[in-house]
């Protein structure tokens, strides 16, 4: 059993960790982060800019390439793309596991509407690296609207409260980034 001393030694220690780890700060972002989210998030109320902020600060690319809105774009919407995929594997498996044949084929809607949503951004992207801008603003609204289509499978339904509900803050996700993308890639258009 421990002694009162090495109790006392053992919280001492973690009160210093808890400090340290509270009292460090995080990198700041980027300048050239901020000033596009601010004018994304100008240029449509839709955009969160401290999402924006710190979606692209996570990013290791777009902060080495911070000045640059055309690879700020490219990111944020191959960020949106691999959200929609992971959305769209989450609703195979939840439609694998699924008993009910009416809430199993509004999951495979929605993973049908995920799976979609990923093949236009994923042209979306190609149209930035391009520099095909506009076309590609056209294809992310497009995309954007993949939350809404899947949610009102469901409307109405009884298994609503138990299986979208596992997948809604994914979707919720998926649309602010895709909101983001689409934000910066108007600004560059």
């Amino acid at each position: 059993m421990a002694t009162h001393q090495e109790l006392n030694r053992s919280f001492m220690a973690a009160a210093v960790v808890l400090l340290l780890a509270t009292t460090a700060r995080a990198e700041p972002a980027p300048a050239g982060i901020e000033e596009a989210c601010r004018g994304a998030a100008s240029r449509d109320s839709a955009v969160d800019y401290a999402h924006c902020v710190s979606s692209l600060s996570s990013d290791p690319q777009s902060r080495r390439d911070a000045a640059d809105m055309h690879a700020l774009a490219a990111a944020v919407t191959r960020m949106a793309i691999e959200h929609a995929a992971a959305t769209e594997e989450r609703f195979d498996g939840l439609g694998e596991a699924e008993e009910s044949p009416r809430a199993r084929a509004r999951l495979g809607h929605c993973l049908e509407v995920y799976g979609a949503a990923a093949d236009v951004l994923r042209d979306a992207l190609d149209n930035i690296r391009a520099r095909v801008y506009g076309r590609a603003v056209e294809q992310i609204a497009a995309a954007l609207g993949a939350a809404e289509r899947c949610e009102d499978a469901w409307k109405g339904e009884e298994e609503q409260r138990n299986v979208p509900a596992v997948a809604t803050e994914h979707d919720r996700e998926y649309g602010r980034l895709a909101t983001v993308a689409l934000g910066l890639t108007a600004g560059i258009a």
